[in-house]
């Protein structure tokens, strides 16, 4: 497995999270307590942005439709909404992460 360089764990303060790019991936990475977790940046119903979206207890909310994910395993918590309406949202990819004293580092392969 191929690990890439993408942030220091100094860049990332514990409760919150930051979008990187790797190997051209906008990827999400958070750091929970000093354990840091990496999903896809999008939302998988309209594309969102996660960063721009809210982070609590290890669930990232979409800020356009309200879809949330959960950042350990990129696991639908609960679907979008609009207005009423309910709509199934897939999970979205997590990516194995590794720390190397001050380094965080992304697998995407």
């Amino acid at each position: 497995m191929n690990f890439t360089k993408v942030a220091q764990t100094s860049d990332i303060a514990s409760g919150s999270m930051k979008n990187v790019v790797c190997d051209g991936n906008e990827i999400l990475v958070v750091n929970l307590d000093g354990s840091f977790y990496a999903i896809s940046h999008k939302c998988t119903h309209m594309g969102g942005r996660l960063s721009e979206g809210t982070l609590q207890d290890g669930i990232v909310t979409c800020p356009r439709h309200g879809a949330k994910f959960d950042v350990k395993t990129g696991q639908v918590v609960e679907g979008a909404k609009m207005a009423f309406v309910k709509m199934k949202v897939k999970d979205t990819r997590s990516y194995p992460v590794k720390i190397e004293g001050d380094d965080i580092f992304i697998s995407i392969k």
